[in-house]
């Protein structure tokens, strides 16, 4: 099973556990909407649970998959409050499949200030 098999596992089953083994030690996660990288697993983790809260409802759908030898872009939509969000996950791995640096970009405007306030809310709520 490839790092991306695995990402797409924890999408389905929204498993913590999952998510937390999929990180490597030292992943990177880079929002945006805060300007310098997250380093660790620790706030990769707390940063990707608290997107699939705030992301990850019943309009989610990945639309669109480009894979290299070692990482993958992933296209998403989704609805919220009657705001399409458009993405893309930008993930890389190691051998092992590991997550080693995780990076979202978000469309347009109205969405990405939006998910500001939301993501401040659920990561306060952790």
């Amino acid at each position: 099973m490839t790092g991306l098999d695995k990402w797409y596992g924890y999408m389905k089953s929204h498993d913590r556990t999952a998510l937390w083994d999929l990180l490597h030690p030292d992943a990177v996660f880079e929002s945006p909407v805060v300007h310098t990288p997250q380093r660790g697993r620790d706030i990769t983790f707390k940063y990707l649970a608290s997107a699939e809260k705030v992301l990850g409802g019943p309009s989610f759908t990945y639309v669109g998959e480009w894979r290299s030898a070692n990482g993958a872009v992933l296209e998403f939509k989704t609805m919220i409050d009657g705001i399409e969000i458009n993405g893309v996950d930008i993930i890389s791995f190691d051998t092992e499949g590991r997550v080693t640096h995780f990076k979202v970009m978000v469309r347009p405007l109205k969405a990405i200030n939006m998910l500001h306030r939301l993501m401040a809310e659920q990561l306060a709520a952790q």
